[in-house]
C-alpha cells in the first residue's frame, strides 16, 4: 500500500502529539504480529490512540475491474421482498466494491442497479485505510436511489470509520478526555487510515448522511451491527432506543460525547473465545433476532491467521467468505480487504 493509504511516515509523523498518551494495555501493531490482543473484552476506559489493527500490503491481489466480469442479475421471487444482502468493511476500496457487487448480480457493468426488489445493507466503514472513501458514499447514496425506484432497498450501518471521520471534521484537534490522557479526533484519524484525499472531498451532504445511519438493525430474524461489541447495550434497550440515541449523541455536537461513542464502537472480540455466545445471546435477547450478522474485525485476525506486511507472494489471509462461529450465532462479514484479504458481499441465509 501506498503511503496515501495512511501507512506512510509523513502520516506517522503527523500524528505524534506530545499529549498524547497511549495505555499499555492498548495494541500495538508490529511487523510480525501473528494474531490481535489475548483479551477479547477492552477495559472500561480503553481508548483507541494507536492503530486498531495494521494493514497489509494488496499488491497485485485486487479484483477483476468491474468492466470486465459478466453480471446476472440477483433472482427474484414471484411475491413477497426480494433476497437479503449483507456487506462487509469496504474502507475506501471502491473497485473491489463495485467488483464484488457485480459478481453477486446487484449492479450492471456500468455501476447502475439492477436487482431489482433486493434488499442490500451495509454494515458500516466506508472509509479510511483505502484510496476512495467518498467514492464509496457516493456509491452508497446513489444506489439507494435507485434501488428504491426499482422497489427494493440499500441501506447502511453507522461504524466506527464514520464516527471517526464525522469527528475528525467536526473537532479536528480539539482535546478530548480519552480515559487515558488528552486525545484528538484528528490525530486518532490519521493513525487509523485516515486519508487526506477523502477529508478534501467531504461534503455537507456526506456528514449529513453519516451522522443519520442507525447503529442497529433486525432483518429476517438476523440483528445487523457493525462492531463485534457489546457496547450497544449501553444507548438502550431496543433498536429504535439505541438508534435515537447515537442520532442524539451526535446532535448535541459535544466532544467528549462523541469521543466516547467511538471509543465504544471500536471495541472488538467480544463474540470469540470463552463466553463469546453467551455476549451474542446478550444482543439477541435485548433487540431481537436469532443470529448476529457484523463486520469491524476481519475474519483472519478473528482465526488467529495474518499475512506478512512485506505482501510476499502467497502469504496473505486466505478468506472464502463469511465466518460463522460463537455456536453459530455469529457471522462475520469483515474479510480484511485492507489485509490483501476478500470484500464480502454474501445472500442471507448463507448457502451450506
Amino acid at each position: 500500500m501506498t503511503q496515501g493509504a495512511g501507512q506512510g511516515p509523513e502520516v506517522e509523523r503527523t500524528a505524534t502529539l506530545r499529549d498524547f498518551r497511549v495505555p499499555a494495555y492498548v495494541h500495538t501493531a508490529h511487523p510480525g504480529d501473528t494474531a490481535p490482543p489475548a483479551d477479547p473484552a477492552y477495559p472500561d476506559d480503553y481508548t483507541p490512540t494507536q492503530r486498531d489493527l495494521p494493514v497489509i500490503n494488496r499488491t497485485e491481489t485486487v479484483q477483476v475491474p468491474v468492466e470486465t466480469a459478466p453480471v446476472t442479475p440477483a433472482p427474484q421471487p414471484a411475491t413477497g421482498p426480494g433476497p437479503l444482502f449483507v456487506v462487509g468493511d469496504v474502507h475506501g476500496y471502491l473497485d473491489e466494491l463495485m467488483a464484488a457487487l457485480q459478481a453477486q448480480g446487484l449492479i450492471d457493468a456500468s455501476g447502475q442497479w439492477c436487482a431489482g426488489t433486493t434488499r442490500l445493507w451495509f454494515l458500516g466503514d466506508f472509509t479510511d485505510r483505502g484510496p476512495d472513501g467518498i467514492g464509496v458514499i457516493d456509491l452508497v447514496m446513489r444506489l439507494s436511489a435507485e434501488a428504491a425506484a426499482a422497489g427494493g432497498y440499500c441501506k447502511a450501518l453507522m461504524g466506527n470509520h464514520e464516527l471517526l471521520l464525522l469527528g475528525a471534521k467536526r473537532f479536528g484537534d480539539t482535546p478530548v478526555n480519552s480515559g487515558a490522557g488528552t486525545a484528538t479526533f484528528q490525530a486518532a484519524w490519521l493513525l487509523n487510515g485516515g486519508q487526506k484525499t477523502d477529508m478534501d472531498r467531504l461534503q455537507d451532504h456526506h456528514l449529513q448522511w453519516m451522522a443519520r445511519l442507525d447503529a442497529v438493525e433486525e432483518v429476517d430474524g438476523y440483528l445487523l451491527v457493525h462492531s463485534d461489541t457489546t457496547a450497544y447495550l449501553d444507548y438502550g434497550d431496543s433498536i429504535e432506543a439505541v438508534n435515537d440515541t447515537v442520532r442524539e449523541t451526535l446532535t448535541r455536537n459535544d466532544a467528549d460525547e462523541c469521543w466516547d461513542l467511538f471509543r465504544k464502537f471500536t471495541k472488538r472480540f467480544s463474540f470469540r473465545d470463552e463466553g463469546g455466545a453467551d455476549a451474542v445471546r446478550s444482543l439477541l435477547d435485548t433487540y431481537g433476532g436469532t443470529r448476529i450478522v457484523h463486520g469491524h474485525s476481519p475474519i483472519p485476525y478473528l482465526l488467529g491467521e495474518v499475512g506478512s506486511e512485506d505482501g510476499e507472494e502467497g502469504t496473505g489471509p486466505v478468506v472464502e467468505g463469511p465466518h460463522v462461529y460463537a455456536d453459530g450465532l455469529a457471522i462475520a462479514m469483515d474479510g480484511g480487504v485492507t489485509m490483501a484479504g476478500k470484500l464480502l458481499v454474501r445472500q442471507l441465509p448463507l448457502a451450506n
